[in-house]
């Protein structure tokens, strides 16, 4: 894997003119705040070694290198997901780079259905912890070059950038709530049954996605900062039939806020 990391960060650098600063994750439907960097470099995901190809409706699957609220920032226009069929490696392989690269914080979103009874489609929900209810991404031989065999998870997403998210939402203007998010496999969503246990285990919301990014990250010891559009209710009362277009419409309509939101950080953010 050592091999692979280099030689994707090698050919990623011959395309940029700068060391990115911050890195982004753009979930499910989230992809236009890609719109709103001044973009330097694109580099579609086929052109990449060793990369994956984003095969979800809803995730463009291309690099985007430029500048967003004064920082350097690479962002992911569409990730990569266990149910594809892709490995825990090959979906965290990305931050491996990012990382290599040379970020110093990793910003993930993503579309989640919410279990709070307060939660409505198209709130933010600003990620306080996880349950990992997927394979552990860091199952299988350990690089000691790259992180522990152990690594400590006390603190999954920063504690000061969360602060700082707070700060910027409420001088914005900007509800949002806060949670833990709890990571399955898909690709179906969830019964009335699993909502209520994943509520039951301590989860505010669930999703597909996110996790064994931050597993990754943390490994290497990258801060995150992750953000939840609720794009779903699993509440007793207002579980409907939903599909994934439905997904993608609540995730494009929560766009203006988390765009403002991210972007706002990033000019408070001191790296």
């Amino acid at each position: 894997m050592l091999e692979k990391i280099q030689a994707t960060t090698d050919f990623i650098r011959t395309r940029l003119n700068a060391a990115p600063e911050i890195g982004i994750i753009l979930g499910t439907g989230l992809g236009d705040l890609a719109n709103e960097i001044k973009a330097e470099t694109s580099i579609p995901y086929q052109e990449i070694p060793n990369f994956p190809v984003s095969t979800v409706h809803g995730h463009q699957g291309r690099l985007i290198f430029g500048e967003l609220s004064g920082k350097k920032v690479i962002a992911m226009q569409g990730r990569f997901h266990y149910y594809e069929g892709y490995t825990m490696e090959q979906i965290t392989f990305p931050v491996r780079v990012f990382r290599q690269l040379g970020i110093k914080l990793l910003i993930v979103s993503n579309a989640s259905g919410g279990l709070k009874a307060d939660f409505s489609v198209g709130d933010l929900m600003l990620i306080t912890d996880h349950i990992n209810l997927m394979p552990n991404p860091l199952i299988g031989k350990n690089y000691d070059l790259i992180g522990p065999r152990f690594p400590d998870m006390s603190e999954a997403y920063d504690r000061s950038i969360l602060d700082l998210a707070r700060k910027v939402a409420a001088k914005s203007g900007i509800k949002v709530h806060e949670g833990v998010y709890a990571a399955v496999t898909g690709p179906t969503f969830e019964t009335p049954a699993e909502y209520f246990y994943i509520k039951s285990i301590g989860g505010d919301a669930v999703g597909m996605s996110t996790v064994p990014e931050v597993i990754v990250a943390r490994h290497m010891r990258l801060p995150v900062f992750a953000v939840s559009v609720i794009s779903d209710l699993g509440v007793k009362g207002k579980i409907v039939e939903i599909s994934h277009e439905e997904v993608i419409d609540a995730a494009a309509a929560a766009q203006p806020k988390m765009t403002k939101l991210v972007t706002e950080l990033l000019k408070e953010v001191a790296l």
